[in-house]
């Protein structure tokens, strides 16, 4: 069996020590090793109390994921161990000495006091993966908290610290020397006041306020709609903490708490949610960057432009405290710049998520210079200037003359060729493409470019880098677009396409919103600004392409979105809400007669598969070309950088449970009907679909 638990005594006191490194995850082990020591401390007349701890640097990270949605087949199960410790007549305190998350805490919850290390932190986050707490922790922790806590603590799924968790009443105490002595000293104290035994299940007095009280339940529930939108988990949390406290006993609770469990556990977001997680991992496994490729040394690092995104990215580099100079060629632009990460910094001290001093230290690690030759101390450059070729092409021949030997060359371009910027230096082989997603400082992705010269220590760098700076990191290959954009130019080609076609703008939009995403793609071009594109072809000349046609319309009316309240809605004012406007509306349908378009009526079926089945089918041409390396990483892509749901699992996530031979039929119905290129179904996507496979199941 993995894993095992340590038993010894030390006077009257037996100590357990959980070792399943790294994590002591609650495998096969474990959990007999749990019941086993229990059990022996209990028939052993010298051992007045028994302290539990983990060895390694977690006290239990939580269940064994491997084993998620199958019977326990060796050892006892968790729930056994659990009554064997909940039905103990010698008190168990748990030593918390690190991690104690989902199983972990309700461990944790079943002995009957804790003391914790003051770093170690507590949660129950179950509901990142598609469940529940399902040994109890929807019922002991309302017992201990009250119902508002443990529902914010549950849904939220978020570790808490030991010296909040003290505060809550989650832990007893947190030690303030070693644990073990602290805890042996706190088992004495125990002892000496007749060694009795606290059982969670049996306090009242969190949850009598709250029964019978059908409003706060209500409120929960409202919440929920708006803070986790369409996800199964969180509602059937929340029917299990109102059972905590509503109820007839705490059994009944926890019956309700084992079939909403079971509901959880065979819903398809389940499935989703952990392809993620794996898949978040899975990430960073690149073929020929093994652990031992050397990687460079990072302690400065510079960034060229002081827009929102070279200042978003310097925030990254202080944040993780790593001293960085920001530059811009334009002084004012530099000052501005500055101003506006100070405000950043400010709001976020404002909201309590941040101490001024660590705004403080922070923005003393963020140094501004007008002079470009101050860049060149830098371990690793970071431009992020305009998307213009040319200009990135003159900025890394300058900084192949400034940067000193060694240092990594990074652009920050979303979709341009990385080898034509490469080489315009002498060292093609240290440049890469580290592609932030606005604002740089929120959000989670970081597409890493492979030029066909990138070294494995430059990739392999700029992999741990992302990871030192809280990014989850995904290995592009160098096409236009990379892997993101690429794809993204299907899904609103599809939309504009449509609104040709006889779909509004608050069809798609509604669609597209309730499948998951945050806003659909029209409600985002009036966010980001219509005339932003508008003026970039009037640059070039003008546009023949069919689905400018609205949004240049748009904009010669002086319709460019949210910033003057009119754009393919209308908002009022102060309220970004949008509404339909028959004057767009009207533009809509003018432009498409003047096309030659027939106009018909779309389902929303027909909406969410020509959205979502682009996306498929580019990512399956990129898995062909070799630019993503797996379905997985496509589905991180989008996830962290496009606001994909993750219960949905992702693009080719959610196409493999669509079946990809009906995948494949509506694509090729689509290509014969319109003709467009992006239909012309992935030689990759029919093969696997005749030999009945999915893109999870692809390996290169």
């Amino acid at each position: 069996m993995k894993g095992t638990v340590h038993y010894e005594t030390r006077g009257n006191i037996a100590l357990m020590s959980v070792d399943n490194p790294p994590v002591n995850p609650l495998s096969s082990g474990v959990r007999q090793g749990l019941y086993d020591g229990v059990n022996q401390a209990l028939e052993d007349d010298a051992i007045d109390a028994i302290i539990l701890t983990g060895l390694n640097r977690a006290f239990i990270a939580g269940a064994d994921i491997s084993e998620f949605g199958a019977a326990a087949t060796e050892g006892v199960g968790l729930n056994e161990a659990l009554d064997k410790m909940e039905n103990s007549t010698k008190p168990i305190i748990a030593a918390l000495n690190g991690t104690a998350f989902g199983g972990g805490l309700e461990v944790a919850l079943c002995c009957d006091y804790r003391i914790a290390a003051p770093t170690a932190p507590v949660g129950l986050p179950e509901v990142k993966l598609g469940l529940l707490p399902g040994a109890g922790g929807t019922q002991r922790l309302p017992r201990l908290v009250g119902a508002e806590a443990a529902v914010k603590a549950i849904i939220s799924g978020d570790p808490i610290m030991a010296p909040e968790a003290l505060a809550m009443g989650i832990v007893d105490r947190v030690a303030s020397g070693d644990l073990i002595e602290d805890a042996t000293s706190y088992a004495n104290e125990i002892i000496k006041s007749g060694a009795a035994t606290r059982k969670i299940r049996d306090l009242e007095d969190k949850i009598a306020g709250d029964r019978g009280n059908t409003e706060l339940f209500e409120q929960f529930a409202a919440n929920l709609n708006r803070t986790h939108r369409g996800q199964f988990a969180p509602a059937q949390i929340l029917a299990c903490i109102e059972a905590a406290v509503n109820a007839e006993s705490f059994d009944a609770g926890m019956k309700v708490e084992a079939e909403r469990f079971a509901e959880c556990l065979k819903h398809p977001q389940r499935e989703a949610l952990i392809h993620i997680f794996f898949a978040e991992r899975a990430a960073n496994k690149i073929p020929g960057l093994d652990r031992d490729v050397p990687l460079m040394e990072i302690n400065t690092a510079s960034v060229i432009g002081a827009g929102t995104m070279g200042g978003g990215i310097a925030m990254c580099f202080a944040n993780a405290g790593i001293p960085v100079r920001i530059h811009d060629n334009d002084p004012e632009n530099l000052a501005r710049g500055v101003k506006v990460i100070e405000g950043n910094y400010a709001r976020t001290v404002s909201k309590g998520r941040l101490s001024q001093e660590d705004m403080d230290k922070r923005m003393s690690l963020i140094i501004p210079t007008e002079n470009f030759e101050d860049l060149g101390d830098g371990d690793v450059v970071v431009e992020a200037v305009y998307e213009n070729l040319d200009l990135k092409k003159e900025i890394f021949e300058r900084l192949d003359k400034v940067m000193k030997d060694g240092a990594l060359l990074a652009t920050n371009t979303s979709g341009l060729d990385v080898d034509a910027i490469a080489a315009s230096t002498s060292r093609p082989e240290f440049v890469c493409g580290m592609h932030f997603f606005s604002p740089a400082n929120v959000m989670r992705l970081l597409e890493v470019v492979k030029g066909k010269d990138s070294s494995p220590v430059t990739l392999g760098t700029a992999m741990a880098l992302g990871k030192r700076l809280g990014k989850v990191s995904v290995m592009a290959g160098n096409c236009p677009g990379f892997i993101g954009n690429r794809m993204l130019g299907g899904y609103t080609r599809q939309a504009a396409m449509m609104i040709l076609e006889g779909a509004t703008p608050a069809q798609v939009d509604k669609v597209v919103y309730d499948f998951g995403l945050a806003m659909g793609p029209f409600t985002m071009n009036d966010m980001v600004g219509l005339d932003l594109g508008w003026r970039a072809r009037k640059m070039m000349g003008g546009s023949n392409e069919v689905t400018a046609r609205i949004p240049d319309e748009l904009c010669e009316l002086g319709r460019y979105g949210q910033k003057n309240g009119k754009g393919y809605y209308r908002y009022d004012e102060g309220d970004r809400t949008p509404l339909p406007d028959p004057e767009a509306d009207e533009v809509i349908k003018r432009v498409a007669e003047e096309l030659g378009y027939p106009q018909k009526d779309f389902s929303d079926e027909e909406i969410l598969k020509r959205c979502m089945y682009p996306l498929a089918n580019i990512g399956a041409k990129l898995l062909e070309e070799g630019h993503a390396l797996r379905a997985g990483d496509i589905d991180t892509v989008y996830v962290n950088g496009y606001g994909f749901p993750t219960y949905v699992g992702g693009p080719m996530w959610f196409a493999d449970t669509q079946g990809l031979e009906n995948v494949l039929a509506d694509i090729e119905r689509f290509h014969e009907e319109t003709g467009d290129d992006v239909w012309k179904p992935s030689e990759l996507l029919k093969k696997l679909a005749a030999e009945g496979k999915s893109f999870a199941s692809f390996d290169g």
